[in-house]
């Protein structure tokens, strides 16, 4: 199993994520109050600005302090040290 750290010590099945959107248009906030109103909004920022919102293939938002850029730098990194 691959994990990826989201921050603050957070780690998440990569083999489970979607996709990793910017928060801010008005779609994904939707996205963000219906997993909230559902209870499935995971909110791994810690109290910091919401940089970027996961979706996972199991239909939980989760809430990373870490900008897409870096989740998805994170992200190919692990994969090249695997495949070496």
């Amino acid at each position: 199993m691959k994990l990826i750290n989201i921050g603050f010590g957070s780690l998440l099945s990569a083999g489970r994520i979607l996709a990793i959107v910017d928060p801010d248009s008005a779609p994904i906030k939707r996205l963000v109050q219906e997993a909230r109103e559902r209870g499935m909004l995971i909110d791994a920022s810690y109290g910091h600005k919401t940089k970027s919102v996961i979706l996972m293939d199991t239909d939980h938002v989760i809430l990373s302090a870490l900008t897409p850029e870096v989740l998805s730098q994170r992200w190919t990194e692990r994969e090249e040290k695997e495949e070496a």
